[in-house]
């Protein structure tokens, strides 16, 4: 088990190079992964402090945005034991996307890619490095594309309206 627990440090070691130093922020909803953080190298921003029980402060709120904005990174994470609501709101508020869901405070259920302690961390890993070494389309940048052909389509309509308009009242005139 020993070994294993070696090969593992290793194989998270070597992954976490993959994210750029720049984007090594891991953003979730409380600070469940301090000491992975510290011993990997990844700066670790919860919304709340250790207890899950706690409230979100506006000086938490932004102080995460703060984090989010400085670094350019571009994901944040939910995790699975609690309520996504808060980490997705910032998501959208702040063109980021949810990365993953990571296993914290309990490994996952006998089925799931999570089901061991070294299951999960490997699990936990593969996510935060998916989603932070990549350059990811952010979800606003959709919004921003949707919302830009929305505005086109609401103008076509618009400009047919009134030319049908200018066209009755051409017919009532003649």
């Amino acid at each position: 088990y020993s070994k294993e627990l070696l090969d593992l440090d290793q194989y998270i070691m070597k992954r976490i190079q993959e994210i750029p130093e720049s984007k090594r922020l891991l953003i979730t909803s409380h600070d469940a992964f301090n000491y992975y953080g510290r011993r990997y190298g990844i700066r670790v921003e919860g919304i709340i402090g250790i207890s899950t029980e706690s409230e979100a402060q506006t000086s938490d709120m932004l102080r995460v945005v703060d984090a989010i904005k400085e670094s350019g990174v571009p994901a944040i994470f939910v995790e699975s034991t609690i309520n996504p609501k808060l980490i997705q709101q910032i998501a959208i508020d702040n063109n980021v996307v949810i990365g993953g869901s990571l296993y914290a405070d309990s490994i996952g259920e006998k089925t799931s890619d999570g089901n061991s302690y070294i299951a999960m961390l490997r699990s936990n890993t593969n996510i935060i490095v998916d989603a932070l070494a990549k350059n990811i389309i952010t979800t606003s940048h959709h919004s921003q594309t949707n919302s830009q052909i929305s505005w086109l389509a609401y103008g076509l309509l618009a400009l047919g309206m009134l030319l049908g308009l200018l066209l009755f009242i051409w017919k009532m005139s003649n």
